[in-house]
């Protein structure tokens, strides 16, 4: 189970990166990304930060990179806005998880339209 500690700050730092992202980085490698996680360390020393990246392979690939070399940066502004004895580490990661959602839902998608398809077969044949 996660201590309360960590997943209080996790949310706090979510809400900060979020707000960064919005309004201060101006990294033009950057696209249209939202912050959907921050997984914190026990000791709170890292953030673990998953976003969702929109676009194609490359703009999702150069967004990450963007957020990478700007982690400084957004570690700094954290260290400003959240009060804590040791500033953690911001450590970007790719979140997938809707993107294998869209994909799950086609693929139900298409097993309900075979299933009406055998349906009408069988009821004109």
């Amino acid at each position: 189970m996660e201590k309360p500690r960590p997943k209080r700050v996790g949310e706090q730092v979510r809400h900060e990166v979020a707000a960064l992202l919005m309004k201060g980085v101006k990294d033009p490698r950057i696209g249209f990304v939202s912050v959907t996680a921050v997984k914190m360390s026990p000791d709170l020393h890292y953030a673990n930060v998953y976003v969702s990246l929109f676009g194609s392979e490359s703009e999702k690939k150069s967004s990450l990179i963007g957020l990478q070399q700007s982690a400084g940066w957004i570690r700094r502004e954290i260290g400003k806005r959240i009060r804590l004895r040791v500033t953690p580490e911001i450590r970007f990661f790719e979140d997938s998880t809707l993107d294998e959602v869209y994909k799950l839902e086609e693929r139900f998608r298409e097993i309900h339209e075979e299933r009406d398809q055998q349906d009408s077969d069988a009821e004109n044949g």
